[in-house]
C-alpha cells in the first residue's frame, strides 16, 4: 500500500482548513440541512419562492467532506473560487458524485485547461481574452458574464458598460451565455447591495439573459428581492470558514 496523502498534502494552499472535514470539525450533514432550511425560510420571508432560486454551495476553504455533506443535503451545485481547490475536490469526490461544479471569483487563462471537463458553469467571464481561451478549451461552455458592481479595479469582473459587448463577443465565439454574475460593493447591505443588484438585474433583462447570480450569505435576502436566480452561499450553510494562511481575520460573506 502506498503512502497516504494527508488532506493538507492534497490541498497545501488551504493549510489548517484542509482538515476541517475530519474529526470534531467535520461539517455534518444535519447541520448543512438545517442551514439550508433556514435559508429557504429567509428567502420565503423575503417574499420569494425558494424553489425559484438555485443555491450554489460555496465550499471554498473547506475540505471535501463539506462537499459530501452538501450533496447529501440535496445541494448539487458546488462553487469554488480557486482552480486548485476545485480540481482537488472534484477528483476526490469522483465523476459519479453528482456534483455540478461552478467556477466563481477571478480566473486566470492558464487555469482554464485544468478545469475543462470539470466545470459545469463558468461564472467568471470578465474579459475578451478569457472568452477566447474558454472557446478554445471548452467549446460551447456555459458562462455567466461577471460584472464588477463596485467599479473597483482590485476586484474581478468587467466594467458595467463593457458587459453588453462582452456578451456579444462570447456568443460570437460559440459560448453559451446564460446570464450575469456580480458581487455587491463592500458596506452595509441595505445601502449598497440593493441598488447594485437592481442594476445587475436590469442589465440581464436588457440583454435577454435568464440567469442572475448575485447574493451571498450576508445579503441574499436583498438579492432575491431584486431578482437573483442563483445565490452563492458558504457560511450560511457550513458555518464560519477557516481563514486562509496569512489572510487577515474577519467575516466572509460567501
Amino acid at each position: 500500500m502506498g503512502a497516504v496523502t494527508s488532506p493538507a498534502g492534497r490541498y497545501p494552499h488551504m493549510g489548517a482548513a484542509a482538515d476541517h472535514g475530519v474529526g470534531a470539525n467535520r461539517v455534518r450533514v444535519d447541520l448543512v440541512a438545517e442551514g439550508l432550511e433556514a435559508v429557504h425560510q429567509r428567502v420565503h420571508g423575503a417574499g420569494v419562492d425558494p424553489g425559484a432560486v438555485r443555491i450554489i454551495a460555496v465550499t471554498k476553504g473547506f475540505g471535501p467532506e463539506a462537499c459530501r455533506s452538501a450533496l447529501a443535503a440535496g445541494l448539487v451545485d458546488l462553487g469554488e473560487n480557486y482552480a486548485s481547490e476545485l480540481v482537488a475536490k472534484a477528483d476526490d469526490l469522483g465523476p459519479g458524485c453528482g456534483a455540478r461544479w461552478h467556477a466563481i471569483g477571478g480566473l486566470q487563462r492558464n487555469k482554464v485547461a485544468p478545469l475543462a471537463g470539470r466545470v459545469a458553469l463558468w461564472q467568471t467571464l470578465d474579459r475578451p481574452l478569457l472568452a477566447i481561451e474558454l472557446a478554445r478549451r471548452v467549446p460551447g461552455a456555459e458562462v455567466l458574464v461577471q460584472v464588477n458592481l463596485a467599479a473597483d479595479p482590485g476586484r474581478p469582473g468587467c466594467r458595467f458598460d463593457d458587459a453588453a459587448a462582452l456578451v456579444e463577443k462570447a456568443a460570437g465565439l460559440g459560448l453559451s451565455v446564460r446570464g450575469v454574475m456580480g458581487v455587491a460593493p463592500h458596506g452595509p447591505p441595505g445601502e449598497l447591495a440593493r441598488p447594485a443588484f437592481r442594476r445587475l438585474a436590469g442589465l440581464a433583462a436588457r440583454l435577454g439573459l435568464a440567469e442572475i447570480s448575485m447574493g451571498m450569505s450576508g445579503d441574499f435576502e436583498i438579492a432575491v428581492q431584486e431578482g437573483a436566480t442563483m445565490l452563492r452561499l458558504g457560511t450560511a450553510l457550513f458555518g464560519p470558514r477557516p481563514p486562509r494562511p496569512g489572510a487577515p481575520a474577519g467575516p466572509m460573506r460567501r
